[in-house]
């Protein structure tokens, strides 16, 4: 089975847990020895030598020689059966004991196994070696798991791999976890997240995507990143933002996004006191919809058959929404509102949500996000958006599962149509009942699927696709002094022309969190973290040394606007800069790395 999880979906699923406990360990013992696997306990012995699972290697015994292509973390038993491996090859040339066999029927030195149910007891082997398994993970270590580096498999190692940890895959992977699912998560990189992580540099904790949180609120059925923390046992704390955003627009329209939806719209009607019937009515349409949101158990936009389902115990929301799908934000405000700064405005509400302008963005999209900001409100986790990722993954940890870093997957493996595995950069190959993909689209058919016939439905949606731009990202460290006590966290920026909204470097998101959280910075200073859009275009066929010249140059006009339009001082205040963008060096892509 192959899943695609490029947005946040929650699968419906259920699995048994495993009888076999992983809590234990390789042991080689010179005299006596046993195997003990137990689901409940774990039995511990005296030691001599620890053999690390993941290389062939040599006891120091005579009689056999151990080789295994499964890491210590990882079971070696699937089944009851050997899994995708020749496990041991003894010297003595009547004992063997290969991939497959059944451990009630393969034999040892000649001594059969007997009827010992791997799981449910103990029994003495041969006397020269014991095998047992472990499975450790710590977020902030790396795992290393062997794979099967190529050889012949067995019985499935997992019941689900899941490429990417990126908070969408981290989720599919909790979710699976906890219903008692084996799941292996690959991540190329050293920490989870994807576009939700964090790096640090010089006493800074940044944000390597965006610092506005929505679905982090403590109440209704649209607060999936505190569903998926709750899942796995975890809890984080978190700051309420005051305002979800403070637009500075062309002719000096000024307009705070309150985190109550009354003081939002008292604003707003006061710089258009003619247009707050029109108000009214558009954000009034916006909660018809949200609220039939979140009236449903939504784990999934995307699943029909889950779909169907909730139809049937709130048809009425259903039909709302069924309604509303095919419809555009723009559209709608048109029948409420007539002055053209105003609609413009609602253009840069939808623009910061989709980077497109109202006319573009889904109304049940847009009515999502304007409506949960003031529902359950815009709240950060304290120590940064990266926390979110670290807490799924020590989540999916605690609950047997793994995730191994630094590894790149190059290539899903089929079998007659059907996705059972994944190679990796290095060779290794993993597989499983189910593979989930979290990498983006482009990448999950048009790399790891490379070559293969593309579903229909993809097929469709290339073919109306649209190509999203990329992003300048600008990360700083300043002196606190540079900013206004009253700062917000959040801010937008589009000084002279309303045209330029959705041009490269036209627009400008600014984000602070440390307004909201100081312990990111060192004492003193303040972290800024700004966004425009660019065009792969402006980058490409330039000599390294230009390369670098323009990327100075484009930074150094986002900053003069910034200190221009807010900030005084604000580039003799620099402490800390670096500059990245998610288009990469030449190709449009959709993860982020240095520009």
């Amino acid at each position: 089975m192959f899943i695609s999880c490029c947005s946040l979906s929650i699968p419906e699923l259920n699995f048994t847990p495993s009888l076999i406990n992983h809590n234990s360990q390789v042991l080689i013992h010179q005299n006596r020895s046993k195997f003990t696997a137990l689901s409940n306990k774990v039995q511990s012995f005296g030691q001599r030598d620890a053999m690390q699972l993941g290389s062939s290697s040599k006891p120091r015994i005579r009689n056999c020689m151990i080789q295994s292509f499964e890491h210590v973390n990882t079971l070696p038993f699937s089944d009851y059966k050997f899994s995708r491996m020749k496990l041991f090859k003894p010297r003595y040339e009547k004992s063997s004991l290969f991939s497959g066999d059944s451990l009630k029927s393969s034999n040892f030195n000649g001594s059969t196994l007997r009827s010992e149910d791997l799981g449910c007891g103990e029994s003495e082997r041969n006397r020269d070696f014991a095998l047992m398994a472990k499975t450790v993970m710590s977020v902030d270590n790396l795992v290393e798991i062997g794979g099967n580096e190529g050889m012949s498999r067995g019985a499935d190692d997992y019941d689900a791999i899941v490429i990417g940890s990126g908070i969408g895959g981290l989720v599919a992977a909790t979710q699976l976890a906890v219903k008692g699912a084996r799941v292996l998560v690959l991540e190329k990189y050293v920490i989870p997240g994807g576009s939700s992580g964090y790096y640090e540099r010089d006493g800074y904790t940044f944000d390597v995507g965006s610092s506005v949180m929505f679905g982090f609120s403590d109440k209704g059925n649209l607060n999936l990143i505190t569903q998926a923390l709750a899942a796995v046992g975890c809890e984080m704390e978190v700051i309420p933002d005051r305002t979800t955003v403070h637009f500075h627009l062309p002719n000096d329209l000024s307009v705070r996004v309150h985190r109550e939806y009354s003081d939002f719209v008292a604003e707003l009607t006061s710089k258009f006191p003619h247009e707050k019937e029109g108000v009214l009515a558009f954000y009034g349409e916006c909660w018809k919809i949200f609220n039939a949101l979140n009236s449903l158990e939504l784990k999934s936009l995307e699943e029909p058959i889950y779909l169907f389902g909730q139809f049937f115990k709130r048809p009425l929301e259903c039909l709302t929404l069924a309604y509303y799908l095919p419809q555009n934000a723009g559209n709608i405000a048109r029948k409420y509102i007539k002055d053209p700064q105003l609609l413009s405005f609602i253009d840069a509400e939808c623009f910061i949500v989709s980077t497109i302008n109202a006319l573009q963005t889904p109304m049940i999209n847009a009515s999502m996000v304007l409506c949960d900001r003031h529902f359950g409100g815009i709240n950060y986790p304290v120590g940064g958006v990266g926390g979110i990722a670290k807490s799924l993954a020590k989540g999916l940890a605690d609950k047997g599962s793994e995730i191994l870093y630094k590894a790149n997957v190059t290539k899903v493996i089929l079998e007659q149509g059907k996705a059972v595995g994944v190679r990796l950069s290095d060779g290794r190959e993993f597989y499983a009942k189910t593979i989930i993909s979290n990498a983006t689209r482009w990448d999950t058919f048009g790399k790891l699927l490379k070559g293969e016939q593309l579903p229909k439905e993809e097929e469709n949606f290339q073919k109306l696709y649209v190509k999203a731009p990329s992003f300048l990202s600008i990360h700083m460290g300043v002196k606190a002094e540079v900013l206004p006590p009253d700062t917000d966290c959040h801010h937008f920026v589009l000084e002279d022309d309303w045209n330029r909204l959705e041009e490269p470097y036209g627009s400008i998101f600014l984000s602070i969190p440390t307004v909201l959280d100081s312990s990111l910075a060192p004492e003193g200073h303040h972290i800024l973290h700004i966004f425009t859009i660019c065009s792969i275009e402006d980058w490409e066929g330039l000599a390294q040394k230009d390369y670098d010249a323009k990327k100075e140059l484009v930074a150094d006009e986002i900053i003069n606007r910034l200190e221009n339009k807010l900030f005084p001082g604000l580039k003799q205040s620099i402490a800390f800069r670096e500059i990245f963008s998610n288009n990469g060096r030449l190709g449009h892509q959709r993860h982020t790395g240095g520009i």
